[in-house]
């Protein structure tokens, strides 16, 4: 296959896209290359379980899309994606019809959460009102974090806080610590740990910002924004077709690679140094996901019934309850009870289903490479917090861990983070290299959430390392962010939220 382009995308997740997107804005000549049917990657929309329920394969609520440096600039709305975000960000059972709600309104879910309400707005209230530069810190390189002293002391106190002893002496009831911990458990990782109590500060300020969106329609419409993006930019985007060898692109000025380290030791080979193979093979890969979906008949019966305003769910009971899960999953075990991720996007989206009806998304932690169908005890945990669930139930779709890589050989293992999130492999993804994009092969970058920031439906991945190879193959010196407006401005595409 003769290989025209300047430039050439490996991958057609959010960080392939947004990569392809900028550099298409550049005005580069710039073909993508995914092996399955669809674009997309983890931010796929496709009915798994009966004719008209709309699931989102793997990514469901996303609260970096409106919060992401590179999808601000972009702007979604503008290019007709809706998000639509819940009354309540998050919410958390616990036994007895007891839950944790936390509301977008901050002085609404201070005021559900009783003598602990206080220390919850001290927690939030200074990162919600500086949102902006904790997501420029959170979303950044690691190598060049912006440098704003005040936030970063108010985020490393806090981070010190929730991940060493001292995470419960905040709190007095129970209902709060179990929010953070639900929260942290999106790492796959145990909770008191850097890397979750980081998830915990960043995703929980932004559920009392502009919320955890759920797009209109599924996770799809964001990927098909962007691949129209890209074609209206005069790019090319191939489907069906699995690349082999970085052979096939001699040609090609640079590659980005929106692909795990194990990608990038199958499609390069032997072309790497010795050394760098041997680090790209020590990569860690987590904890994993096995993935349950349902066609129900109804609404979700949750004994609290606030919860039924949440767009997502973290199904687990208390902070200790969760930490245990974790730690099992962390040890190579399946836990009795497993942490599970709930998304109900009939909430605000009744496009899902049909009339009625409801498309409901779970996903419980279970260790790296489980071939175990874990869906009864999914119904289980859930039956627990909301009686009578199982009786709602039409059909269920499951994808065990040891099933995600065929689905997308990122999730290794079924390892949804690309990567383990340890302390050293959230600061050091994917090797301990100056620049994380970079690889040995001249032209040759990596811009997966096996890079920094790490993962989530937020592009910037794939924005960094485009803007590297900007930068060292062709000379453009110009911030990609502002690459990004300009093009909007080019297209007649108006910002719409006022952000930058």
């Amino acid at each position: 296959m003769a290989i025209m382009a300047d430039a050439v995308v490996v991958g057609s997740g959010p960080n392939g896209l947004a990569a392809a997107v900028t550099l298409a804005r550049a005005g580069l000549e710039v073909e993508v290359y995914e092996a399955g049917d669809t674009v997309g990657g983890g931010c796929r929309t496709a009915e798994l379980t009966l004719p008209g329920f709309a699931h989102d394969v793997c990514a469901g609520a996303h609260p970096m899309a409106s919060a992401s440096p590179f999808f601000r600039a972009f702007d979604l709305v503008a290019h007709g994606v809706e998000l639509l975000a819940p009354e309540v960000s998050y919410a958390h059972p616990l036994d007895g019809g007891a839950a944790g709600l936390a509301w977008r309104d901050l002085d609404r879910t201070v005021a559900g959460l009783g003598r602990d309400g206080a220390a919850w707005r001290r927690f939030f209230g200074p990162l919600a009102q500086n949102w902006q530069e904790l997501v420029a810190l959170a979303m950044s390189d690691t190598r060049h974090p912006p440098l704003n002293v005040m936030t970063g002391i108010r985020f490393g106190r806090r981070l010190l806080e929730q991940s060493t002893p001292l995470w419960d002496m905040r709190f007095h009831d129970d209902i709060a610590p179990a929010m953070l911990t639900g929260i942290a458990a999106h790492a796959i990782h145990p909770p008191r740990a850097f890397s979750g109590a980081g998830v915990a500060l960043l995703l929980g300020t932004l559920a009392h910002v502009d919320g955890w969106g759920i797009p209109r329609g599924g996770s799809q419409t964001i990927m098909d924004a962007l691949a129209a993006d890209i074609e209206r930019s005069g790019g090319r985007i191939v489907t069906g077709h699995r690349v082999e060898s970085l052979d096939e692109f001699r040609d090609a000025r640079t590659i980005l690679l929106d692909t795990a380290p194990a990608g990038l030791l199958r499609l390069a080979g032997e072309r790497l140094p010795a050394r760098y193979a041997a680090q790209l093979s020590k990569v860690r890969y987590g904890g994993a996901a096995c993935k349950v979906d349902f066609a129900l008949s109804g609404p979700v019966p949750w004994r609290a019934r606030d919860c039924a305003q949440a767009g997502t769910l973290h199904v687990i009971g208390t902070r200790a309850e969760a930490v245990a899960a974790e730690k099992a999953v962390a040890a190579g075990h399946h836990a009795e009870r497993p942490y599970v991720l709930a998304i109900q996007p009939g909430v605000v989206d009744d496009s899902r289903a049909p009339q009625g009806k409801h498309a409901f998304y779970t996903y419980a932690h279970v260790p790296n490479g489980s071939d175990r169908d874990v869906s009864d005890t999914v119904v289980a945990q859930i039956e627990r917090f909301a009686p009578g669930f199982a009786d709602l139930i039409l059909a269920r779709h499951v994808r065990t861990a040891e099933q995600m890589p065929a689905y997308n050989a990122n999730y290794v293992g079924g390892d949804i983070s690309s990567g383990a999130m340890t302390l050293r492999q959230t600061l050091l993804r994917p090797t301990p290299r100056w620049n994380p994009y970079s690889t040995p092969l001249p032209g040759v970058y990596l811009c997966s959430a096996s890079t920094p920031p790490g993962p989530g439906v937020h592009g910037m991945s794939g924005l960094l390392a485009a803007g590297h190879a900007l930068r060292t193959r062709f000379g453009i010196t110009e911030n990609p962010l502002a690459l990004i407006r300009k093009g909007n401005r080019a297209a007649g595409i108006e910002r719409v939220d006022g952000g930058s």
